[in-house]
């Protein structure tokens, strides 16, 4: 299985090609493996991946045999590809890698060039949800949308939970043309579900969507969720649509943005109904809700000392962190584990949770596109954090700053990366 594995990620060196004819070319000879499934597709900027967790829940609380598919993993690859919440199994795997790769060469072959480690990844998917026999598939969008390798499917209903400036040398110079790439995932007479998105990206979705006869819901017109109480094990929320859904549950996903992803999972969920293309009890949505996990998001690790572990890795994401620390860690004293990527803005997210900051403690990423540790503690003595900072491998510093926080009465973030989220959830002691 190693020697497969080792093969599908030589793929990375091909990047990331925007286009579809690789794909749609090896589904082909796959037989559409995508077309045996009820398919809901969900792209966006942020938020995506836990609306998807969300959908996958309350879906299989309702009983359906699901499959959720979503990028990156955190600590394995078996991670992106599972089916009632259980990764995919190195045999399967190993199956699946030798059923597709005589197709995938035979579509190298006849398009020119070769799958993307991305592309072979997402067949991996789609045929393993057919051999699992899923009745609901619930996939996340790679990059963008209307180019991206999942969009071969002809999904029940297609979500866009946000758009923002992102990966711009694919997806356009602008807020609209990354919204036109987004919107690329709508398909004839298909319903749309949106997040808030702001004016501008929302006027082009709503083009897109009326050119290809397909009826729009924005969540937040379609569903109130209303926060009663929050705490460090979730939001009390009470849920109302415009369809006459009332409930109550407990969201144990931390942190306020992910009341707004609730709405529009719960959206989603009222056009699946009324459609017809599930049927389930709005009790057992408000179950499945309250089973949801999706790990290295906001996630309480400990809960004495406080300790959090989250992927945050650019500014937006760095708001949304700030702003938990301030309404749930503090007036403790907070000390924060941090590494981050090459490619990332390290002076955008440090000035932004900075000033809530008692200690930092900085770590080389896992990963080969790793950020320098000088230039990590650059953009530290920058945010005001010079004489608060000191350096270490990842697991003596988890260990320091959990000791800290124990004798100070303090609580923990790690943030920075998926990959240093990824390794502590491979590697750390996170007893409770």
């Amino acid at each position: 299985m190693q020697a497969r594995l080792e093969k599908l990620w030589q793929r990375n060196r091909f990047g990331i090609v925007m286009g579809l004819e690789w794909m749609e070319r090896l589904a082909d000879l796959m037989g559409h493996p995508e077309r045996a499934y009820a398919v809901i597709h969900v792209t966006g900027t942020n938020g995506k991946g836990s609306v998807c967790a969300l959908l996958e829940s309350m879906l299989r609380a309702a009983g359906y045999r699901v499959g959720l598919y979503t990028s990156p993993h955190l600590v394995r690859f078996n991670e992106r590809i599972k089916v009632n919440g259980e990764p995919v199994g190195d045999d399967a795997l190993e199956e699946l890698v030798a059923a597709i790769d005589p197709l995938a060469d035979q579509a190298t072959d006849e398009t020119k060039r070769d799958g993307t480690f991305f592309e072979y990844t997402t067949a991996l998917a789609f045929e393993h949800f057919r051999r699992m026999q899923v009745q609901v598939a619930v996939i996340e969008v790679g990059l963008g949308g209307r180019l991206d390798a999942t969009n071969i499917v002809m999904p029940r209903v297609a979500v866009i939970t946000s758009v923002g400036l992102e990966h711009l040398q694919y997806l356009g110079p602008d807020l609209p043309s990354v919204a036109r790439e987004k919107a690329g995932i709508i398909k004839r007479g298909c319903p749309v579900v949106t997040g808030v998105l702001d004016a501008e990206a929302m006027a082009v979705v709503q083009q897109v969507a009326t050119r290809q006869g397909a009826p729009l819901l924005r969540a937040e017109e379609a569903v109130s969720v209303r926060l009663i109480k929050e705490s460090l094990q979730g939001s009390k929320v009470s849920i109302e649509t415009a369809t006459g859904i009332t409930g109550r549950c407990l969201l144990p996903l931390l942190g306020r943005h992910q009341i707004r992803n609730l709405a529009v999972a719960i959206a989603i969920m009222d056009v699946l109904v009324e459609t017809r293309a599930v049927d389930a009890e709005p009790d057992v949505w408000f179950k499945g809700v309250e089973a949801v996990s999706w790990p290295g998001r906001l996630q309480l690790l400990r809960d004495r000392p406080p300790v959090i572990l989250d992927g945050a890795h650019n500014p937006h994401a760095a708001e949304v962190l700030a702003d938990f620390i301030r309404r749930l860690l503090k007036p403790r004293p907070v000390g924060m584990v941090f590494g981050m990527c090459a490619d990332k803005d390290v002076a955008g997210f440090l000035g932004r949770v900075a000033p809530l900051l008692d200690r930092l403690w900085v770590v080389p990423v896992p990963d080969e596109r790793n950020m320098p540790l000088e230039r990590v503690l650059t953009a530290a003595r920058m945010a005001g954090l010079d004489g608060k900072t000191v350096t270490a491998e990842l697991a003596p510093a988890y260990d320091e700053a959990v000791a800290w926080a124990e004798s100070a009465g303090g609580a923990v973030c790690v943030a920075g990366s998926l990959f240093l989220a990824g390794a502590v959830l491979a590697g750390v002691d996170r007893g409770k």
